[in-house]
């Protein structure tokens, strides 16, 4: 935790994956607005108790952007201390070539909504001098069996340069880069890893890193099975 502080953090896509995991390390210690495209009653029992939920489909990126801000004024903030923008989608098509649908929804989700999200984020995370965490992959990079997601995830690489520059000492932006991790993206989008997924770092393991990440501010941090087997980011505090 930053100086004792209880903080005020957002996590977007919250109630699975890395970010549902993210969220139960900060549990407890700060507060937190969770946003997910289930509804509440689906997720009340896997998200953490006193956390708040509201219902964000990061396939529209307008109105997405725009319930979040919702949710920030009815828990009664003026400011936000934390804006982790996590949540995401990927397909894996078998002939590696992506339907016209299948890429929209790739980078709405991904990128549009991110840009959208960060822009009406802006005024609470300034108020606050705030972090806003994007969060990319390795394989912006470029990938051949996912091309629109790495695509996707390079466009949120420039974007957290863009607004490093855009705004200055006025907000921290910062990007965490996740490796293979072991969620059900995967199975979801199509893909089978065969038996590199025993190399893919847990869930836990993968929050941890980033939780230091997000607490070291900094930025670009590549959170992966190398860096695990290296010592990775293990010896960092968490907020």
């Amino acid at each position: 935790m930053i100086g004792g502080k209880s903080r005020r953090i957002l996590i977007t896509g919250g109630n699975a994956g890395i970010g549902l995991a993210l969220a139960k390390r900060f549990a407890g210690r700060h507060q937190l607005l969770l946003s997910g495209r289930k509804p509440h009653e689906d997720v009340a029992e896997l998200i953490p108790a006193g956390s708040a939920y509201i219902v964000a489909d990061q396939s529209q990126p307008e109105t997405s952007a725009s319930a979040l801000v919702d949710g920030i004024r009815e828990q009664g903030w003026d400011g936000l201390d934390n804006a982790v923008l996590n949540a995401g989608v990927g397909f894996a098509p078998k002939s590696g070539i992506d339907t016209t649908e299948a890429i929209r929804q790739t980078l709405d989700v991904n990128l549009a909504a991110a840009v959208a999200q960060a822009q009406a984020l802006y005024p609470f995370l300034e108020k606050s001098r705030g972090t806003l965490t994007l969060v990319g992959s390795v394989a912006h990079k470029g990938s051949a069996t996912i091309p629109a997601y790495a695509a996707s995830k390079a466009g949120l690489y420039g974007l957290a340069r863009a607004l490093r520059s855009e705004w200055g000492a006025q907000v921290t932006v910062q990007i965490v880069h996740p490796g293979p991790t072991k969620t059900d993206m995967h199975d979801k989008a199509g893909y089978d890893p065969g038996r590199m997924r025993a190399l893919f770092l847990s869930v836990d393991d993968v929050a941890k890193m980033m939780a230091s990440a997000i607490a070291g501010r900094r930025s670009p941090v590549t959170t992966s099975w190398v860096r695990f087997l290296n010592g990775g980011s293990f010896t960092g505090r968490g907020l």
